[in-house]
């Protein structure tokens, strides 16, 4: 399974981008899509996801700014208003399974990621 994440680029503080993300190689519906972002010098962090019963959850600086939709079960878009600078980041998509018991506790039955896209606020 493969995903592919693009739609990145440079926007001005306020300004929108539209981000997107396709998976192929998959003969199912992935149970969780998401976006991750990981900010220059900082550690990956969660931005949004959607459950394939259309469930979404949100980390606080997205929340009212952010809005995640899956178009079909292999395409994901998260669009982004209000951006500022500190959205500035290499933003992930990620597709994962339900929750499975393990050894080392409660892990995704499996976890996807795509390479990445850069988002820029910058005016």
């Amino acid at each position: 399974v493969q995903l592919q994440a693009s739609g990145g680029g440079l926007a001005q503080p306020g300004g929108s981008l539209t981000l997107s993300c396709t998976t192929s190689g998959n003969t199912f519906n992935m149970y969780n899509m998401g976006w991750y972002r990981r900010a220059p010098g900082k550690q990956r962090e969660f931005v949004a996801s959607m459950l394939n019963s259309r469930a979404t959850n949100f980390a606080p600086f997205a929340e009212g700014r952010f809005v995640i939709s899956r178009i079909n079960s292999n395409y994901m878009i998260l669009r982004m208003s209000g951006l500022k600078p500190e959205d500035t980041g290499v933003y992930y998509c990620n597709a994962r399974g339900p929750p499975i018991s393990t050894e080392s506790g409660p892990q995704p039955q499996y976890n996807y990621w795509g390479q990445g896209t850069q988002v820029t606020v910058s005016s």
